[in-house]
């Protein structure tokens, strides 16, 4: 209440003269009007916080339609100031239609100078709980996921309800989708988004790197090990380790990996005492799951661990209207980046992007447009800025992973969703949850694949 600045309007000058005497020790300013013709020049020149308004004025029918009138005003220029009614006892029907009509709250005239300082002190408090509201960042902004298609919000919604548990989750997805911006999401909307987050490509490790790196070593370990270093699930305590690509692993490296995961503890290259470890795990791959769940390639037992709930993250191609959305954002990335003016993307190269399959994804767009944004000569892209990678379009659109180097995505997808619609003898619900989708994204992939 120190902080706040209170306009009384009333014309009555006795009760002008008490509120101001009252409200004076325990607010920064009190601001006293009697005639409420001036209400709105007052507001225009002074930084009220909250109005203390009088219900009846220059009628003698006491019907409450003045201040209904002049609340109407403020509420209708002004509003973020709250405003409480002055009301006579007897017309609490007439109160509680000021709150109806947008007052925050009303007093009953003569009013008790405590019960007016308790009406007051609530009224700040949740002003200041508003603007720290207001202030605290929106982890969905914070995270760079761009989108505004349905199956970008089923995505979101997924997101929202997995991200505070404590479970482990698998991303699923081709390249160039975002698992690793997904990862980041789920690590700042979690529990833990205080604490690091820990991102490991556990593809690229080689066999010797993947224990060190993960696990850590004691000096003397091996020939450069000159002093002890901690291993990235030492590094990600108490936070969040993503293990990306983790479908490229060996049988030999996911043995080291489940047995870590089992126990909870980690046991340093050149060690003998374990150390335990509160990890929350995220891992990502772009292998579909069924491909992983094959004993010669993959555990089984290592797939429990890691996937306790999946997150599938869909296509660029899928995803209609983000693509605009998308190029516009890296469009404007870059002309800052490249300290060049251009205002936007003509129709023809907006058509251009939405008619390409893009086998790279959000990747390949990005790529895309950074080729058009230093390459272009005028103040927007145009179709012909646009070209898209030879490498990407040489590529076959089906992951280059052992025997099924030959399969079509789509029709691995229609397989599997087939194959869980017949697992449960067509349940949606328990098809979804098996495949890791949402029912509506289920029922999205039925109608496209005609089942």
């Amino acid at each position: 209440m120190k902080k706040a600045t209170i306009l009384v309007v009333d014309d009555d000058q006795d009760l002008l003269t008490a509120s101001r005497i009252l409200l004076r020790p325990n607010v920064k300013s009190v601001l006293v009007e009697h005639n409420p013709e001036r209400l709105i020049h007052v507001l225009e020149n002074e930084p009220v916080d909250i109005v203390l308004l009088d219900m009846n004025y220059k009628s003698a029918m006491n019907t409450g339609n003045e201040g209904l009138f002049w609340l109407s005003k403020i509420k209708k220029q002004f509003p973020k100031i709250d405003v409480v009614m002055i009301t006579a006892y007897g017309a609490v029907d007439l109160a509680v239609k000021s709150l109806k009509q947008g007052a925050s709250d009303f007093i009953l005239k003569p009013w008790q100078n405590e019960q007016l300082l308790t009406t007051l002190k609530g009224i700040c408090d949740e002003r200041k709980l508003d603007q720290k509201t207001k202030s605290k960042p929106d982890a969905r902004n914070q995270t760079g996921i761009i989108g505004q298609s349905a199956i970008m919000e089923d995505l979101q919604y997924k997101l929202d309800k997995v991200a505070p548990t404590e479970a482990n989750i698998l991303v699923l997805g081709e390249n160039g989708t975002g698992k690793d911006l997904i990862a980041s999401a789920i690590h700042q909307r979690s529990l833990r988004a205080r604490e690091a987050l820990v991102k490991v490509d556990v593809g690229s490790l080689t066999e010797t790197l993947f224990e060190s790196e993960l696990f850590g070593y004691k000096k003397g370990a091996f020939t450069d090990a000159r002093e002890d270093r901690k291993g990235r699930f030492e590094h990600a305590h108490q936070g969040t380790l993503f293990l990306d690509e983790i479908g490229n692993i060996n049988l030999q490296q996911q043995a080291k990996l489940l047995s870590v995961l089992q126990n909870r503890a980690v046991v340093p290259l050149g060690g003998s005492q374990p150390v335990p470890i509160d990890i929350r795990l995220i891992s990502a791959t772009n292998v579909p799951l069924y491909m992983l769940a094959d004993e010669h390639r993959f555990r089984k037992d290592l797939i429990y661990r890691i996937n306790t709930l999946e997150i599938q993250v869909p296509p660029l191609r899928e995803r209609g209207g983000d693509i605009a959305l998308l190029a516009n954002h890296f469009l404007t990335f870059y002309s800052a980046k490249y300290h060049k003016n251009i205002l936007g993307l003509e129709a023809d190269a907006i058509a251009k992007l939405s008619a390409y399959h893009f086998p790279g994804n959000v990747r390949e767009l990005q790529y895309s447009i950074e080729r058009a944004v230093i390459m272009s000569e005028h103040q927007s892209i145009r179709s012909e800025d646009i070209l898209f990678s030879p490498i990407e379009q040489q590529m076959p659109s089906t992951p280059s992973a052992g025997d099924f180097s030959s399969h079509n995505l789509e029709e691995m997808e229609r397989k599997a969703i087939k194959s869980a619609i017949e697992k449960y003898n067509g349940n949606i619900s328990k098809s979804a949850k098996e495949l890791g989708l949402t029912r509506a994204a289920l029922y999205r992939r039925l109608e496209k694949y005609n089942l």
